[in-house]
């Protein structure tokens, strides 16, 4: 299972992603984290999702080409990627139109983020990385 815990990030990104994850609570949008670390093995199930797999789908990169599939020179987890969801009232808000995630990915990209959501060919509103 992919890992949603912050110190599964590099270090660079942890501290750009706990003031991304600061302002979206000061601004009272509950944030869920969904993947900072995620192993080639996960990887490769969710490329396979809409090619081979059931689904739609949700990535381009194949297993060791994601940012959230970096380890350090010790094998240790070093994710330069984090995936999140607004909540409202509990509830993931995946609907991408929802003004929500405009507001979520402000944050992100003032926090010193790249936000997916800005991507052109293939728009990835839950992502958030910083490139190495």
């Amino acid at each position: 299972m992919a890992s949603r815990n912050l110190y599964d990030l590099h270090p660079q990104l942890q501290q750009k992603a706990a003031s991304f994850l600061t302002a979206c609570k000061l601004a009272g949008i509950d944030v869920a984290i969904t993947c900072t670390y995620r192993s080639n093995a996960e990887q490769a199930k969710l490329y396979a999702q809409g090619r081979t797999a059931p689904g739609k789908r949700v990535t381009n990169a194949k297993p060791g080409q994601s940012l959230h599939n970096l380890v350090d020179a010790l094998g240790h987890p070093a994710s330069w990627a984090i995936d999140v969801v607004p909540l409202r009232h509990g509830k993931a808000v995946w609907d991408a139109a929802d003004p929500i995630w405009m507001q979520v990915g402000q944050f992100g990209e003032s926090a010193g983020l790249e936000w997916g959501g800005n991507w052109k060919k293939f728009k990835d509103f839950p992502h958030f990385q910083v490139r190495p």
